[in-house]
């Protein structure tokens, strides 16, 4: 069950917050870790015990942390907490991966184990991992009611594709909350817009992609040179669309029951420099690295030897948190190559204009990384896009798909960028100077998230309507 669903809209979050809405405060947190355990179980009752006994373990030693004030006796309660936590996770996630490894090497084991990942491992993983290691910090207290550590691990909201909500983010929302008008507004249209992002412009974007850039390599070698720079770059709309989408979405539910999660996106495809780019890409997830892995290894306050390999490590376990392939792997180091040039080598001596060119080049070029776990697909794209091993230049075929989505490209290239942002805070401030723009900024502020909402709606029944197909050339 996905957040972009007519049956988690209709028949899971719909219900789910009238019963909310209208319960007694009391009972607003086991309406919500009820709801939660409910969504988890749609992907198996297996993976809610695993949620379940990673929360009571995570509960568990940190309250033992707490409680023991030697040195010797905290590190080993943490220990045990990281042990279990990433045990759980490298066993679902990565158990497949390493087998077919081995195999390929040296023919063992002879049946390669087919696990099931389960739904949100990697994103309550980390943010258990996160509480644990801030209560040894003595960052937060320890969660003395279990209950209320598990709804933290469990808030389904943000399961998918984040954020990563840290504890100390919501520790005093899980204890006392209030949503008021306000909260509940901004939650529905940060809904809504997430929604309609991922249902129009999202899906709009994956189906050129797929259309282009599916299967296998003699199909790759069939396309045109720009077909492949076409595809290529509607899969690099596409991902940005998809993952921020279900933020803005994660964001909106979070809000709507009085939880004010962070950001985890900032326009990332305005960044001047790499660094940039992934300050503001998956912020909750670069952050957690940062503060989690980086730090503690020494950070930039060492040696340059030590800097490098500080830095190889946190980009090595960045492309294996991202896939257990080895072409997410090297997605990561990939970054990592140009984040060390960018610090030993370019050091900002691009002009402005040129270093975002010089941003979106690296990051699209790293989306063909992450798109093929096929490094033959890789190889042949990469190849295809300077003109080598393609049935011609553009063909027809390409001509067509770009005429038919001319404008779902252009409105998911704004959907990209502050542009949006910016004419709403215009229209805001002359609002507070212009009765007339005062009801145009009201009415528009009203009458946006039903539309957004029809149109995804309508966008995902059968997924056939695409509300471009009316301005096609």
């Amino acid at each position: 069950m996905v957040f972009s669903s007519l049956l988690f809209i209709f028949a899971f979050l719909t219900p789910c917050l009238i019963i909310y809405t209208l319960v007694d405060r009391r009972y607003k947190n086991r309406v919500l870790l009820i709801s939660s355990l409910i969504f988890y179980a749609w992907g198996g009752l297996g993976f809610v015990a695993i949620l379940i006994a990673d929360a009571f373990f995570s509960w568990l030693f940190a309250l033992q942390i707490e409680k023991n004030r030697s040195g010797k006796m905290r590190r080993l309660f943490l220990v045990l907490a990281c042990v279990c936590l990433l045990g759980f996770l490298v066993v679902f996630k990565y158990t497949n991966f390493f087998a077919a490894n081995l195999h390929a090497l040296f023919g063992v084991p002879k049946v390669i184990p087919h696990i099931i990942l389960p739904i949100g491992i990697s994103f309550y993983t980390f943010q258990l991992l996160s509480y644990v290691v801030d209560v040894y910090r003595g960052e937060v207290d320890a969660q003395p009611n279990y209950f209320k550590l598990l709804l933290y691990a469990s808030l389904f909201h943000q399961c998918i594709a984040g954020p990563i909500v840290r504890y100390s983010t919501v520790a005093k929302e899980i204890e006392n909350r209030r949503v008021s008008r306000n909260d509940l507004y901004y939650g529905i249209r940060r809904f809504c817009v997430g929604l309609a992002k991922k249902a129009i412009l999202a899906n709009g974007c994956a189906a050129i992609a797929d259309e282009i850039l599916n299967g296998g390599t003699k199909a790759l070698h069939a396309q045109s040179t720009v077909a492949l720079w076409v595809g290529m770059f509607a899969y690099m709309l596409e991902i940005y669309l998809d993952f921020s989408a279900y933020s803005d979405m994660a964001i909106g539910m979070g809000r709507m029951v009085g939880f004010h999660y962070l950001e985890n996106f900032n326009y990332p495809y305005i960044a001047k420099s790499v660094q940039d780019f992934w300050r503001r890409w998956h912020i909750s997830l670069s952050t957690f690295f940062r503060d989690y892995v980086y730090i503690p290894l020494g950070g930039s306050r060492c040696s340059k030897r030590r800097f490098i390999f500080n830095m190889a490590v946190v980009w090595f376990l960045t492309g294996m948190w991202h896939g257990a392939s080895w072409n997410y792997i090297f997605w990561g180091l990939f970054y990592l190559v140009f984040l060390l040039l960018e610090r030993f080598v370019i050091r900002n001596r691009m002009p402005s204009w040129l270093a975002h060119i010089y941003t979106l080049f690296v990051v699209y070029i790293g989306w063909v990384l992450f798109r093929f776990e096929n490094f033959r697909e890789v190889g042949v794209t990469l190849a295809g896009l300077i003109g080598i091993g393609t049935a011609s230049l553009a063909g027809l075929q390409i001509r067509t798909v770009i005429a038919g989505n001319m404008f779902c490209l252009i409105f998911c290239i704004i959907a990209c960028t502050p542009l949006g942002k910016m004419l709403r805070k215009r229209v805001y401030g002359m609002a507070k100077k212009s009765t007339v723009w005062f009801y145009i900024f009201e009415i528009q502020e009203a009458v946006l998230p039903v539309i957004l909402l029809i149109l995804a709606v309508l966008a995902l029944i059968g997924n056939t309507y695409n509300p471009f197909l009316y301005f096609q050339f």
